[in-house]
């Protein structure tokens, strides 16, 4: 087949493309913390994107996982630094293939027919440690950092409650339909965050979590300490965010600075104070 045909078919396909996302976005826009906010549909699945007034050099994301919109903090700081936002329902998935796949599909969405960052910085909160760390597993070269906040990084701690944590009642029965095993078969399972670590420490990706010390919900020594311990050992760079008497509520930080320098420094490769 001729080169000019190649170039017409694929030129043809890429318009084909862009039509049905188009059609398929239907964008409600609205405001979001005084920045324009988009909520549509991607595939059938509920997402946004929240942008920023002046996008910055490279055009770098967020990708928020889980709760959006709680304890927005760092969020917020990095939209006015030229950060965009953005989200894609994984509930119920518990960081499954499915939800990978879905997360897959997203990306490649916004990276091409956005033009966003090909290395976005991952947000995990709580349970949204779960996609964050799979996804990134899957796709290491596709990361520039994580930043988990309290996050589940092992389904028998939560909502498993196979430790010393409360658990998540119904949601475990959820958890084990979703990655297709049983609760004898979660004891070896290799479906969690604390299994997925080496494709990530071999990218370098660096890390930061930050946690509540007396978490009775996500246990930190369940959770973030093991994802701290074997990150390290793998030659990983990880840094957690102890703070003192506090459970799994409130997350975040009231100063998010920390967690804001974290992101610019290791998305935009720029020195901060």
């Amino acid at each position: 087949m001729p080169k000019s045909v190649y170039f017409l078919f694929f030129l043809l396909f890429g318009l084909f493309e862009s039509i049905v996302v188009a059609n398929d976005l239907d964008v409600k826009k609205s405001r979001w913390n005084g920045f324009e906010r988009h909520d549509f549909k991607y595939k059938g699945v509920k997402s946004l994107l929240v942008i920023p007034d002046s996008p910055a050099k490279g055009y770098p994301w967020v990708w928020r996982a889980r709760f959006f919109g709680h304890q927005p903090q760092a969020d917020i700081e990095l939209l006015k630094r030229g950060f965009h936002l953005a989200y894609c329902d994984v509930a119920g998935l518990f960081g499954n293939q499915v939800a990978v796949e879905r997360w897959n599909e997203f990306y490649r969405m916004l990276t091409t027919q956005r033009g966003l960052s090909k290395r976005p910085a991952l947000e995990g909160m709580s349970r949204g440690g779960l996609i964050i760390y799979n996804w990134a597993s899957e796709n290491p070269e596709k990361v520039s950092c994580i930043y988990g906040d309290a996050p589940v990084c092992d389904i028998r701690s939560w909502p498993g409650g196979k430790g010393k944590g409360k658990g998540g009642g119904s949601a475990w029965k959820a958890a084990l339909k979703a990655h297709r095993i049983t609760d004898e078969e979660s004891k070896t399972a290799k479906v969690s965050p604390i299994y997925k670590l080496k494709p990530i420490a071999d990218a370098r990706i660096p890390i930061l979590h930050v946690v509540g010390a007396a978490d009775k919900v996500v246990p930190v020594e369940e959770n973030s300490e093991i994802i701290e311990k074997k990150y390290k050992a793998l030659g990983g760079n990880i840094n957690v965010i102890s703070k003192p008497g506090i459970g799994h509520h409130p997350h975040a930080l009231k100063d998010p600075k920390q967690i804001v320098d974290f992101i610019l420094k290791h998305s935009l490769k720029i020195k901060v104070d």
